[in-house]
């Protein structure tokens, strides 16, 4: 089993935004299905880490379909707010995770904390747990995180989540403001998926 490759995948997210770069990670000689091609929603994350709400994902959609399955749960962790949104990143903008609302949320909660707070350096990470799950129970997990901060505005039109509001360590522009296919190559997804390529 360890040797043998990976020829086909399903991967586990109704988020298109994780589908694309996800898919983009991937080598090109790979069969890729999504959920939408089983017509799948998605189950309830009742986890209380970004591996434990992945491995749902990831038993779940390989049970329904019998194909090995790669997960992703991640978030975005502000330290002044305690680590919030964490895992409940998504669900901060409300029942269709609308990241429009959830990002005036993160500011809401940050003008409450300190009004001046626009002045200062806003300490953030992006976090994501990857999870490959085989149809005979076999798992493997995998944890990237990228440090960074929260930008005074929202910028940037590209990228998906809270990108137009994190500015990674060493940049001065927002994950939106980068071009995807140089985002894809730096961000948590990336070096979560750097930990786990020998699968593929």
């Amino acid at each position: 089993m360890k040797n043998k490759k990976i020829s086909k995948i399903l991967i586990g997210t109704n988020n298109l935004g994780k589908l694309k770069e996800i898919t983009s990670l991937l080598p090109k000689n790979i069969k890729i299905f999504s959920t939408k091609d089983f017509d799948l929603k998605s189950p309830r994350e009742t986890g209380k880490t970004f591996k434990s709400n992945a491995l749902i994902k990831a038993k779940y959609f390989s049970k329904k379909t019998n194909l090995i399955c790669l997960s992703d749960d991640s978030g975005l962790e502000i330290d002044v707010l305690k680590n919030k949104p964490g895992i409940y990143s998504a669900r901060w903008g409300g029942k269709g995770s609308n990241f429009n609302k959830a990002m005036e949320r993160v500011y809401k909660e940050l003008d409450k904390r300190d009004k001046e707070w626009r002045e200062k350096k806003i300490s953030a990470r992006f976090i994501c747990a990857l999870v490959i799950y085989w149809p005979n129970k076999k798992k493997i997990y995998s944890v990237g995180k990228i440090s960074g901060k929260i930008s005074r505005i929202k910028k940037g039109k590209n990228g998906f989540g809270y990108d137009p509001i994190f500015i990674p360590n060493g940049y001065k522009r927002t994950f939106a403001e980068m071009k995807k296919s140089y985002k894809y190559k730096i961000d948590h997804r990336a070096k979560a998926f750097e930990k786990i390529k020998r699968f593929f």
